[in-house]
């Protein structure tokens, strides 16, 4: 059974899942491929596990965290699963290529397969697939939208203040 909350964070809303002990899911509200709730799912915004999440966001979002601290579990192909695992590997404030990703997880024939479960990612931010551009720096599809995308980058990469970091949508 899939266990849900909708979170508020100054990224905008997010839906987190989980099957009660591990987190399956965060998407942004209106994100690509998010899953619609159903009659089968069970709403409970007090699994300490979301609120862990929040706590977690509220931190990455105030400059106060790089790297997200909580269980997750994958629900993909096996190839999904290596491209996802590749991407949690990358570290805050950098960015790496689709054609550097498939060369990583040893498919560098595949850019095309890896973009497409890139954008397949359950585990939004956490799964930083913000951190995966174009090879020449663009950037190219992101399933939160290529505006969020792109604050989260500049959020990343510059250092200032955390208290004078606005995040717009």
């Amino acid at each position: 059974m899939n266990i849900y909350t909708d979170v508020d964070t100054p990224l905008g809303p997010i839906l987190l899942v989980s099957d009660g002990a591990a987190l399956t899911g965060f998407y942004f509200i209106g994100q690509k491929y998010a899953p619609e709730t159903t009659a089968l799912w069970r709403r409970d915004p007090g699994l300490a596990l979301f609120r862990d999440v929040e706590a977690q966001i509220a931190a990455y979002t105030s400059g106060r965290l790089q790297t997200f601290d909580v269980p997750i579990r994958f629900e993909g192909t096996p190839f999904q699963l290596r491209v996802w695992q590749a991407i949690a590997a990358i570290p805050f404030g950098t960015t790496l290529s689709y054609s550097a990703l498939a060369e990583r997880i040893g498919a560098p024939s595949s850019m095309r397969a890896v973009g497409a479960a890139t954008g397949r990612n359950p585990i939004s931010l956490i799964v930083p697939c913000h951190r995966v551009v174009g090879r020449d720096g663009a950037l190219t599809g992101y399933a939160g939208g290529l505006d969020r995308k792109r604050v989260l980058l500049n959020f990343e990469s510059v250092l200032i203040s955390p208290h004078s970091i606005i995040f717009q949508m």
